[in-house]
C-alpha cells in the first residue's frame, strides 16, 4: 500500500503577502526521490520553508509526516522539524565548535539527554556519509564537501521520516557535488525519502528521478527523455 509523507491540496505557497505558488496539488510517496528544479526566484526555497513550517501554510490542505500544515501550532513546530532532516546549501555549522560539539547541541536541542546514546548516534551518522574520524575538527578545517557531509550527517539524527535539500550541491563544485550526490543516492536506497532542489542541471541528468518544475507560480511534473 502506498504510504505519503507529503501531501498539499489546492494550496497557495506565499512570501510575505504575495503569492509565489498557485494551485499546488502533490503528493510524495514514501521511499522517493524527487528533485525540485526551476529558475532562482521560482518559489523553491519558499515551498521548502512552507515544508518546515519557516513560512506558514495559509491557503490549501496540507499534511506533512503525520502534521495538518494548515493548522499547524507554533507549539507543535519543534516536533514536526524532528520527523524532517534538513540540509543547507551553505551549511549552517557553529564555526567556534567541533563537529562533535555541532552534532551534540543539535541532539540535546531536540531532547536527548542520555551521553553514551549520544555518543552512539554521532558515530552513527558519521559513519554513514563517510565522515568517521572528524569528530574533533573545526568546520574551517574541512572542505566545503566535507562541510556539506556533515550537515547531511546532522539531517540524518533523529532518523527523519523526510529529508528536504535546499541546494546541497550549490556551493560545490561539480566533482565534490557527484560525491555528495552519491551520498545522498546511497541514503535514498537505505530507505529514505528525500525531495531537492537543485539548480545542477547535469546532475539531475546522470542521476535520474522524478522531477518536479516550478516555472511561472506554478508545480508541474516533468518526464526526463532517455536519450
Amino acid at each position: 500500500m502506498s504510504e505519503a509523507v507529503l501531501s498539499l491540496k489546492n494550496a497557495t505557497i506565499y512570501q510575505e503577502k504575495n503569492p509565489v505558488l498557485t494551485d499546488v496539488n502533490i503528493e510524495v510517496q514514501k521511499g522517493e526521490f524527487i528533485y525540485l528544479i526551476g529558475r532562482t526566484g521560482s518559489g523553491k526555497s519558499s515551498f521548502l520553508k512552507t515544508l518546515y513550517a519557516d513560512l506558514a501554510l495559509t491557503q490549501g490542505e496540507g499534511n506533512i509526516v503525520d502534521y495538518n500544515l494548515a493548522t499547524l501550532q507554533e507549539k507543535e513546530i519543534p516536533y514536526l522539524r524532528r520527523k524532517l532532516g534538513i540540509v543547507f546549501q551553505d551549511f549552517k555549522l557553529l564555526p567556534d565548535r567541533s563537529i562533535k560539539e555541532n552534532l551534540l547541541f543539535v541532539l540535546k536541542a531536540t531532547g536527548w539527554a542520555e551521553k553514551a546514546e549520544m555518543e552512539l548516534k554521532i558515530e552513527e551518522v558519521l559513519d554513514k556519509v563517510g565522515m568517521k574520524g572528524f569528530a574533533s575538527k573545526l568546520p574551517h578545517q574541512l572542505s566545503g564537501g566535507e562541510q556539506q557531509r556533515i550537515g547531511i550527517a546532522r539531517a540524518l539524527l533523529n532518523d527523519p521520516e523526510l529529508i528536504l535539500a535546499d541546494e546541497p550541491t550549490g556551493n560545490l563544485d561539480p566533482q565534490t557535488s557527484i560525491e555528495i550526490m552519491e551520498v545522498l543516492k546511497k541514503i535514498h536506497e537505505n530507505g529514505k525519502t528525500i525531495l531537492m532542489a537543485t539548480h545542477d542541471y547535469a546532475l539531475v541528468l546522470k542521476y535520474p528521478s522524478k522531477t518536479l518544475k516550478f516555472d511561472e507560480g506554478k508545480i508541474f511534473e516533468v518526464v526526463q527523455r532517455v536519450v
